[in-house]
């Protein structure tokens, strides 16, 4: 919406919207004329009505989105493309710039002329969102401090004292900037870390850790600690336990819900945050990676009735994001879905979630213990990591239910191993498996600055048969756009094992791993480096990368 027309006066709107009189507009317009302020001002000073109620009235009447300002974190980069004299006294605010268009956020939108002189400003199309004067004015304040200007404000060398506490501007702002460049530099993780003479900050970018370039001397480790402590609502007085917490962030439009782990080290609290960016882990299961032989089984395995569909792979893999594209797949209004889960990462709409609680009694095992008297079809299980959620969720597999959980193993055949070392009978094992998903990620070559090159001969012999004649592969120079990396952004490996009636019988005879290899191989199963090789070939991603994640 590039500009915000005026069809009614702001009067007539409130006198609709039955939240004042025409006696009392008449009254504000009379002390509006005599102070000089706007009549939306004058009502809220006689108390007439609240300014937030004035604000969504206009909202719902001209159909301008409400935002609440108050909790974004803004990037200093966006805010300083209004001038700071502009945006105090037309009560303006930028929230984030897609392409050409700056959202921003106005108290007045129905003065059209400051649309337009916006516009004029920066160059870019407008599209307005409203808030309420007050919070606008104090996001302004936040930024165009008394110490000068935004990025002074953001810079460590604003600390003069060493008794700096938690709660002080400075701090908080620093907190900020940390957080704001994590979320610009795509990072999963910011871990912070205590050292002799310094604080250390690494972010982890596609699933690999670098120092961030800021320095921060020991002396405000506590109040950094504190504020993120304050942040996650965790106890600031206990510094030798380790505590977990979470809360919610909105930087520049993008939510993101943050999880916070305390751990006391010899030097003070490690702290690591982890960003959880809803648009990420919400995606479908057609757009993991998954190549398409192995996306049929897959599909298959979520088809039937009942059986139990395993996702393993160490920490980071990204299982739970395989599990929850599983379950938006399979979710309707006609299926009964619920999970237990630690934690619950995100919300999905219409599926029931429980959060494991051992203090309350809630288990993983007590939890799907509960979810089989609550008449479900389809159950997740966050994680199997002991003997009897093992053998309840095998169990609920064969008496009718369709259950997905996951399962920290190196490959898709050792899983089963695992299970049976775990005293799940192999019988059971090998009626209710339907399928199981082993996965590593990989970071994809930098579309920007990719580059092909000749194989040399080590790299021909790790390819092995699979290819002939000459060889291309491609690797990534570095930019600006992927920070030097010649990476940008992560994709999956897959391995699928769907056990047929050879590999059944050679789980009910408790043959050893390597039998179960051969039979998988035979059956048409491929192993999670030869898919990588794959993605190698088409430029997907480097040789180097491939065998970085599947060298176990």
């Amino acid at each position: 919406m590039a500009k915000a027309k005026q069809r009614k006066r702001l009067g007539e709107m409130l006198v609709e919207a039955g939240l004042v009189t025409k006696e009392q507009i008449n009254k504000a317009l009379e002390y509006s004329r005599k102070h000089g302020v706007r009549l939306g001002k004058a009502l809220v000073r006689m108390n007439i009505v609240e300014e937030e109620d004035i604000i969504k009235t206009i909202s719902e009447q001209l159909n301008i989105p409400y935002v609440d300002v108050g909790n974004i974190l803004f990037d200093p980069e966006i805010v300083v493309l209004i001038p700071e004299a502009f945006a105090r006294k037309n009560k303006v605010i930028p929230l984030f710039l897609v392409d050409d268009t700056l959202t921003v956020a106005i108290s007045d939108p129905l003065n059209v002329y400051i649309i337009d002189d916006l516009a004029n400003i920066v160059g870019k199309k407008i599209n307005v969102v409203i808030s309420t004067e007050s919070d606008i004015e104090t996001a302004l304040k936040n930024f165009y401090a008394n110490e000068g200007t935004i990025s002074e404000a953001f810079a460590i060398e604003g600390l003069e004292s060493r008794e700096t506490g938690a709660n002080e501007k400075p701090v908080i702002k620093l907190v900020n900037n940390i957080l704001i460049s994590a979320v610009k530099e795509e990072a999963s993780d910011i871990h912070l870390e205590p050292g002799k003479t310094k604080l250390r900050v690494r972010f982890r970018v596609d699933g690999v850790l670098h120092t961030h370039k800021i320095k921060i001397p020991t002396y405000l480790n506590a109040a950094i600690i504190s504020r993120i402590k304050i942040m996650g609502d965790l106890d600031i007085a206990e510094k030798r336990s380790p505590q977990d917490g979470r809360f919610p962030l909105d930087i520049s439009g993008k939510k993101l819900d943050v999880r916070v782990s305390t751990l006391p080290t010899i030097f003070g609290e490690k702290i690591v945050l982890r960003l959880l960016d809803k648009s990420n882990i919400l995606v479908g299961l057609d757009s993991l990676g998954i190549d398409e032989t192995d996306f049929e089984i897959v599909l298959d395995a979520l088809k039937t009735v009942n059986g139990i569909l395993l996702v393993t792979g160490p920490t980071g893999s990204g299982k739970t994001t395989t599990l929850y594209a599983a379950l938006q797949m399979l979710n309707s209004e006609d299926k009964n879905i619920i999970t237990v889960e630690d934690p619950v990462e995100y919300q999905l709409k219409h599926v029931n979630q429980v959060q494991v609680n051992p203090q309350a009694g809630i288990t993983f095992a007590s939890g799907l213990r509960s979810i089989l008297r609550q008449d479900p079809d389809i159950i997740m299980v966050g994680e199997i990591r002991d003997a009897e959620t093992a053998e309840i969720a095998v169990q609920a597999a064969l008496t009718g239910h369709l259950v997905l959980s996951t399962l920290h193993t190196n490959n898709a055949v050792s899983t089963i191993s695992r299970l049976i070392d775990m005293k799940v009978e192999p019988f059971l094992l090998a009626s209710s498996i339907r399928a199981i998903i082993a996965q590593r990620l990989v970071r994809k070559l930098c579309p920007h600055c990719i580059e092909a090159y000749p194989a040399a001969e080590a790299e021909r012999a790790v390819l092995g048969d699979q290819t002939s004649g000459e060889i291309t592969l491609y690797h990534g120079k570095g930019c600006n756009f992927c920070n030097k990396t010649g990476y940008k952004g992560r994709t999956g490996l897959y391995e699928i094992l769907r056990p047929d009636r050879k590999i059944r019988n050679l789980v009910m005879n408790r043959r050893p791993m390597d039998e179960l290899e051969d039979a998988a191989l035979a059956s048409g199963f491929t192993p999670m480096r030869k898919q990588g090789i794959r993605k190698v070939l088409k430029g997907i991603t480097s040789l180097e990368e491939v065998l970085r994640v599947t060298r176990d």
